[in-house]
Parts: C-alpha cells; structure tokens; sequence
C-alpha cells in the first residue's frame, strides 16, 4: 500500500504573463478557493507566533457556513507558539501536513509528522513549536466548543498511518473513511476526518444535510458536485460548504482522492 501524501502550498507570486483565469467561485451555497490562489500576498500573521504565516480558508459569515474557522499554517525553523489559542472556548484540531511539528499538550510532548492529528480541548493548555529545520506546514480547524453536560473530550495526538480506515457500507473499500474519533461519543461536538475515493469511486447520492463542512483536498483530483454545479478539484483545493448544500463526488483517477473534512455533529439544534 502506498504512503500517503498530503498537499501544502508554497506561496510565491504567478509571473505577469499568467492569465488571470483560474477555478476561485464563490456562490451563495459553496465557495472554492483553488490552490492557484494561496500565494504569499493572501498570507496573514497571527498574534502570538513566531516565524509563521497563514492562509485563512474559511471564518464564520453570516448567512452562510458559522460554526467554525479553517487556516493553513506555515511555521518556518525555529517559529511556533507558546499561546496558540486566544479564546478559552475554542477547541481545535490539527493536521500536519509536512514537515515535523512539536505539540505540547498540558505538558506532554508529541512529536508529529505528516500525517500527525492533534486534538485540543477548549481552555487545554497547548503550544506548538517547530524544532526541525525545515518549513512544517499544517491545517488549523477551530470551533466555538458547545459543552454537553455529563461529557467532556479529552485531548490526544496520533498519526493517520496508524488508523485504519473504515469503508463505507456495499462499497468494497473504493470509499473510506479515517475517523479520529468514535462518531458516537457526544463529547465531540465536530469531527474532523479523512474521506479516500479509489479511482472510479462516487457519493451516489446528492448528500443533503445540516452539517457545514470544510472540505481542504489532500492527495489527487476529482469532480465534485455542489449545489447544482459540478466543478474540478485537486489537491490544495479547499471546498467550503453551507448548511444543506447538495454534494457528490466522482473520483476520476489516476490515483486516490483524498481529503480532510469538517463538519459539525452531535448536538442539538438552539431555536431561542
């Protein structure tokens, strides 16, 4: 079985001779934002690193997605931080991407490589420090935590080549999933996990559901349906979806699709 691979920009600048034709959409259901747009200019810093930079993906809009905020984050040699998180009820989920990453987490020391997961409690003590002496590059998924009383998440680091995926029922293995967490445990209140298409694999079905999710393409390409549009990706890409916007999937080939994936669970819906 192949090593995974997981995409991370690079930033640059395109040259003054590319056309400005690229596949960025941004409509009332869905956005795109295609690789081709994460370059340096579009990078921010965030309070309380060092020698890092983001691509912000995604934030709560009113009228759209607004359970939670997705960044790539670039930590060069020797960057990190010692108070990642500002907000004592945010939780978070990280994905390394490349590179090697040191996660402190309530004093435990985790060292993650590509592939490295990291879950963190809202108002857990955590830093992050990139010790290596090359650029780590990881997904930052953040969350408005919403407390369960009796249930209460615990934090861990782990490594997707460790987790097998689980297929997806009268599928033979062509669709998978890599659950980080048991969907039934009512102490999490989203899941972030990796969804893999053989080549030739479908959603069979336009998945109409409550869930928003944050959809950043890991490894391949495929078309992928949203709303009524169906629309090319490929790794880098980052999907970003609303509340019930129909969804399907058909993964071309030549090789897997793969993708990391938000979406909001388990709780129940607040009408006052």
């Amino acid at each position: 079985m192949s090593e995974p691979t997981y995409y991370a920009p690079e930033g640059g600048l395109p040259s003054q001779s590319t056309l400005l034709t690229d596949r960025a959409i941004v409509k009332e259901a869905y956005t795109v934002i295609p690789r081709g747009v994460l370059r340096d200019i579009v990078t921010s810093n965030l309070p309380g690193w060092e020698s890092t930079r983001a691509w912000i993906l995604a934030k709560p809009i009113a009228g759209f997605a607004t359970t939670f905020a997705q960044y790539i984050v670039e930590v060069s040699p020797g960057g990190g931080s010692t108070k990642p998180e500002p907000e004592s009820g945010v939780e978070s989920v990280l994905f390394l991407l490349t590179g090697d990453l040191d996660v402190v987490i309530e004093g435990e020391k985790h060292s993650l490589t590509a592939g490295g997961y990291a879950y963190l409690p809202a108002g857990a003590s955590w830093s992050v420090a990139n010790a290596s002496d090359g650029v780590a590059t990881f997904q930052w998924v953040r969350k408005a935590y919403e407390p369960l009383e009796g249930h209460t998440p615990k934090a861990f680091a782990v490594q997707e080549q460790d987790i097998e995926p689980t297929p997806m029922p009268d599928t033979n293995g062509a669709w998978a999933t890599t659950r980080f967490v048991d969907p039934n445990d009512m102490a999490h209140d989203m899941h972030v996990n990796i969804v893999t298409f053989e080549p030739g694999a479908v959603i069979p079905f336009a998945e109409t559901h409550v869930m928003e999710h944050g959809l950043y393409v890991l490894e391949g390409k495929a078309v992928y349906r949203l709303n009524d549009d169906w629309v090319e990706v490929e790794a880098g890409d980052f999907m970003w979806l609303r509340a019930f916007c129909p969804q399907a999937c058909y993964a071309g080939g030549p090789g897997k699709f793969r993708y990391l994936l938000y979406k909001d669970v388990n709780r129940q819906i607040k009408l006052t």
